[in-house]
């Protein structure tokens, strides 16, 4: 069976080149394409990208990664004819709806002028260009095996890098025994960085029907941080779904690592595994808006269907005293995007009742940058874990 691929094209030399085009932001391969090199100047370069036209680097790795630095500053630039005291007047008559769809329309112009610079790779994953860092192991990572070289912007490889090295370190989420437990989230999956929620569902009180029938479900498992949470609170079987493949692959790699595969069972299906639990839990996306990536799918949750799957279900998959346990932020009825009714509606119709709810407040950087675009709905944003039950 042959494989077709997508190409992106270009002249060089007078001769026409194609290559295999990759995104995973699932951008079309550009129509206009100039060769790049080291002679080429940041002020040059901005003005290609903003008319459109991607840069093929050919020159020094090193130099490409400083070229888009220049990039960055210039898309970032504030512009000279607001002063800050403007911005910020400005800023305090927007709605917060107007001040998110405003950051995201800002964030899209911004990824599309810094997905310009593109990067060619060869079919080993190996660069070509002079200084270039062996990137190998981060791209089958991500990539997977590929049979022919590929084209992919900078920007792209840049986070493909990174998210390996996140891979190699881990994200340490609690301690057992004096021992620091550790994450390893995989390229595409969310990263479990914000550790408030964890802290709610380690400090949650058990339902009682565990001590019947110890067994757990958690949906939406992603790197399976909540599995291994669910684990160390020494529930006996706990089943973590996920559609996602590489959100599956990760969730295993981990139950893998912590030699938890007595007690975790990692199965792709939409929502619910067969059966019942005494305790079900799920930390779906928090903002219904359209994910814009495949990527943001673990942020953006459109017209809030996950959350709504979930509760539409959760009753037929409770053993009798059981409990769901929604975790939650705010931050969506803060901008607009979801009333507390709607939300409330929502359980009501599901036939729910809430045992009760327990807050927390974020300590993530943004909450306390005033300088970000939606800081006025950080700076109130709470997390909730939900405690529902039958009626």
């Amino acid at each position: 069976m042959n494989e077709t691929f997508v190409m992106i094209h270009w002249e060089e030399g007078g001769k026409a080149c194609s290559a295999k085009w990759h995104s995973e932001n699932g951008i079309a391969p550009h129509k206009k394409v100039q060769i790049g090199d080291d002679t080429l100047t940041a002020d040059i370069a901005y003005r290609l990208a903003c008319e459109g036209t991607a840069i093929l680097y050919q020159g020094d790795f090193q130099n490409a990664r400083q070229l888009l630095q220049a990039l960055i500053r210039r898309v970032d630039k504030p512009s000279k004819k607001s002063t800050r005291a403007d911005r910020v007047a400005k800023e305090k008559t927007k709605s917060p709806l107007d001040a998110f769809n405003l950051h995201r329309l800002s964030q899209s112009q911004r990824a599309r002028v810094l997905g310009m610079v593109l990067i060619p790779i060869n079919a080993d994953h190996s660069i070509s260009l002079r200084r270039a860092p062996d990137v190998a192991q981060a791209c089958l990572e991500a990539y997977g095996v590929q049979g022919e070289p590929y084209v992919i912007s900078l920007r792209e490889l840049l986070g493909v890098i990174s998210a390996h090295e996140w891979r190699k370190k881990g994200v340490p989420v609690l301690a057992r025994d004096d021992e620091e437990i550790r994450i390893h989230p995989h390229y595409g999956v969310f990263s479990p960085i914000r550790g408030e929620y964890i802290e709610l569902v380690l400090k949650a009180p058990l339902p009682s029907a565990l001590e019947q029938s110890s067994i757990a479900f958690d949906i939406g498992t992603g790197t399976g941080v909540l599995s291994v949470v669910l684990a160390m609170r020494n529930i006996n079987k706990i089943v973590a779904t996920d559609l996602d493949d590489r959100a599956i692959t990760c969730a295993q790699d981990n139950i893998d690592r912590l030699h938890l595969n007595g007690q975790v069972a990692v199965c792709k299906t939409h929502l619910f595994p067969e059966g019942k639990a005494a305790l079900i839990v799920c930390n779906p996306p928090w903002l219904p808006a359209r994910p814009s990536s495949s990527l943001e799918h673990a942020v953006y949750d459109p017209d809030s269907q996950m959350i709504k799957g979930f509760l539409e279900s959760l009753k037929d998959h409770l053993l009798p005293k059981g409990e769901g346990w929604l975790i939650l932020s705010d931050l969506a009825e803060h901008l607009g995007l979801r009333t507390r009714e709607e939300l409330l509606s929502w359980i009501a119709a599901a036939d729910l009742t809430v045992v009760t709810r327990l807050d927390t407040k974020p300590h993530h950087p943004k909450a306390f940058d005033k300088t970000d675009a939606l800081h006025i709905a950080r700076a109130k944003e709470t997390t909730s874990l939900w405690r529902l039950a039958s009626k």
